[in-house]
C-alpha cells in the first residue's frame, strides 16, 4: 500500500483554524429534519404508551441536533477526514500490529449474520464447523492441544489463561502454596494487572544488557511458591528470548506454568510455535495477527490455547464433534472455570480470522512473519542512518525501540509526525528505555512507505536541530493543536455545555 504524502504547510502558532469544523449541535437549526417518518402509519400501527408504558415516555423532546440529511452526511464525512486510519495512513505503533485488513475478510463476516446464538446446534452446523476448524487451526499454529475462542480481547484472554492456571493448582491442592507470578520488567502492563486480578502476587524480573530477560535473576526467583511466568516472545523490545528452552525447563522442573502473551505472534506465526518452546498457555490477539479490525473500541478477540494437562479447565461450552461428524456444544465439564463470555465469543471477528488463515495457508503465514521481521529491521537501519539511536543495537524481530538524539523529546516527534500524515509510533513504552520510540511497520507496508517514514523522521530531526521551538509546538496542520494534557486528563470536558445550558 503506497502512500503519497505532502510536506506539511507551515502555520503560524496563533492560527485559529482548529475551530473551523463546527460541531453537529452548531450546525443545528430549529425545524430542520433529515428523515420524516410516515406519521399516519405510525399512529395506526404503533402505540408507544402501550409498547413501553406511559411512565417510560418522555415529557419533552430530547435535545438532539436538528439538521438535514446532507448536513449530517457532511458532518460525519468531515469527522472521518479528521481521523487517522490504517486505510489512509501509516501506523507504526509498536506491539499493536496495526496492519491493513483485506476487505475480502470483511465481506465474508456478514455471511453468518442470520445465525442466532440461541438456535439449536443442529441448525447451525456450518457456524459450529467454522469455529471448530478455527480452534483446531489455531492449536496447530501455536503448538497447543486445545483452544477456546470465547475471550473478547487479549487482556480478557490473559485473564482466562491465568484463571485456568489457578484452577489447575487448586485441583492439585497447591493453590495456597502457589501465590507468585513472575513478569519481566518490560512486560505489557496487562500481564501484572491480570495476575493481580486473579489473586496472585506479582514479582518483577529485570532484563539484561542485550534486551532479554535476565536468566540468572529469573532462575533465582523460580521456586515452589511460583505459579506462573508470563512472557512475550519476541518480547516487548522486539527481541527473541534466545534462552526460552532453558527457561521452560527450569520452570517445569518446579511445576511452574509458562504463560505466553501472544501480542507479538505476528513476528513468528507460521515459523515458530510457542507450544514447542515449552509454553503451557497462550492467548492470541486475533485483532493483531489475524486480520480482525483493531482499535476504535470495537470488539477484539482473544482465544486461549492450552496444553493437554490444562484442557479440563477450559471455559464452557466446548465445541465438540461426534463420531457421526455432528458438531455439538458441550457444557458438562466439572473442572471448567465456567463461561467467560456470552455465547461463544465475538463471532464475526472469528469468521474474519478463519478467512485469513484459510486464504493464506501455511506458506502465506510464513510470509507474513518473514516480511514483518524484514520490514522492521530495514526500518531500524534506516532510522539509525538518519541519526536515531537503537536501544538494543542487534537484529530485532517485528518491532524495535529507538530513542531521539540531542536530548530531544520523544513526544515532540510523535506530534510532528501528524503533520506529515503519519500516525505516531508508540511512545515511552516499554518503560525500561528512557524516551522509547517503539515502531512496528508490519508486513503490509510497502518499501516506499518505509522509506518515506524514515525520510520524514530525518527531516523532523534536521528541522529540530535548526529550530527546537518549531518541534516543541508541532503539530500545526491538524484539526486540533496541542492540548494541555494534564488538564485534559484531570478535567475532561465530555459534554456539549452550550447545548445542555440552553
Amino acid at each position: 500500500m503506497t502512500q503519497t504524502l505532502e510536506k506539511p504547510r507551515a502555520k503560524d502558532k496563533s492560527d485559529s483554524s482548529d475551530a473551523d469544523f463546527p460541531l453537529i449541535f452548531e450546525r443545528s437549526k430549529p425545524g430542520r429534519r433529515g428523515v420524516v417518518p410516515p406519521q399516519a402509519q405510525l399512529a395506526r400501527d404503533l402505540d408507544p404508551a402501550q409498547m413501553f408504558g406511559s411512565e417510560n415516555l418522555r415529557s419533552s423532546a430530547p435535545k438532539l441536533p436538528e439538521v438535514s440529511e446532507l448536513d449530517l452526511v457532511r458532518h460525519y464525512t468531515g469527522l472521518a477526514h479528521c481521523q487517522f486510519s490504517v486505510d489512509a495512513n501509516f501506523y507504526p505503533l509498536g506491539s499493536c500490529t496495526m496492519k491493513y485488513n483485506p476487505k475480502v475478510h470483511e465481506a465474508v463476516a456478514p455471511w453468518f449474520a442470520n445465525v442466532h446464538p440461541y438456535q439449536a446446534p443442529e441448525t447451525a452446523q456450518g457456524a459450529l464447523e467454522l469455529l471448530h476448524t478455527l480452534a483446531s487451526s489455531l492449536a496447530t499454529i501455536t503448538g497447543m492441544d486445545a483452544v477456546t475462542l470465547q475471550p473478547a480481547a487479549g487482556a480478557h484472554g490473559e485473564f482466562t489463561g491465568i484463571l485456568m492456571i489457578r484452577k489447575y493448582f487448586e485441583a492439585k491442592g497447591e493453590l495456597e502454596q502457589r501465590r507468585i507470578v513472575l513478569c519481566p520488567d518490560a512486560a505489557h502492563g496487562t500481564n501484572p494487572a491480570t495476575a493481580a486480578m486473579a489473586g496472585f502476587t506479582v514479582r518483577e524480573i529485570p532484563g539484561n544488557s542485550v534486551g532479554e530477560v535476565d536468566f540468572e535473576a529469573l532462575e533465582a526467583a523460580i521456586s515452589p511458591e511460583v505459579a506462573a511466568i508470563m512472557l512475550t516472545n519476541p518480547n516487548t523490545l522486539g527481541i527473541f528470548e534466545t534462552r526460552i528452552l532453558e527457561i521452560a525447563e527450569k520452570a517445569h522442573a518446579h511445576g511452574v506454568q509458562l504463560y505466553y502473551d501472544g501480542a507479538n505472534l505476528n513476528a513468528i506465526v507460521g515459523r515458530a510455535r510457542p507450544g514447542d518452546m515449552g509454553f503451557d498457555v497462550i492467548h492470541l490477539n486475533l485483532h493483531k495477527t489475524f486480520t480482525v479490525p483493531h482499535g476504535g473500541g470495537g470488539p477484539g478477540t482473544g482465544p486461549v490455547g492450552v496444553k493437554a494437562h490444562l484442557e479440563p479447565f477450559l471455559p464452557t461450552p466446548i465445541i465438540g464433534r461426534s463420531e457421526e461428524g455432528t458438531y455439538t456444544l458441550e457444557s458438562e465439564r466439572p473442572h471448567s472455570i465456567g463461561r467467560v463470555r456470552s455465547f461463544y465469543g465475538n463471532f464475526g471477528n472469528l469468521v474474519r480470522a478463519y478467512a485469513y488463515i484459510r486464504s493464506l495457508g501455511l506458506e502465506g503465514l510464513k510470509n507474513v512473519s518473514s516480511m514483518a521481521v524484514l520490514n522492521a529491521n530495514y526500518l531500524r537501519v534506516k532510522l539509525e542512518q538518519q541519526g536515531f539511536k537503537t536501544a538494543y543495537p542487534r537484529i530485532n524481530m517485528h518491532e524495535f525501540v529507538a530513542t531521539p538524539p540531542d536530548s530531544l523529546r520523544t513526544l515532540d516527534f510523535a506530534k510532528a509526525l501528524l503533520d506529515y500524515g503519519m500516525h505516531p509510533m508508540t511512545v515511552y513504552f516499554p518503560l525500561v528505555v528512557e524516551g522509547a520510540m517503539m515502531s512496528e511497520p508490519t508486513e503490509t507496508e510497502s518499501l516506499e512507505t518505509l522509506d518515506r517514514y524514515a525520510e520524514v523522521m530525518g527531516e523532523i530531526l534536521a528541522r529540530a536541530r535548526e529550530n527546537k521551538d518549531w518541534l516543541e509546538h508541532a503539530p500545526y496542520n491538524t484539526p486540533v493543536r496541542r492540548l494541555d494534557e494534564v488538564t485534559a486528563a484531570k478535567k475532561p470536558v465530555l459534554t456539549y455545555k452550550k447545548m445542555l445550558s440552553s
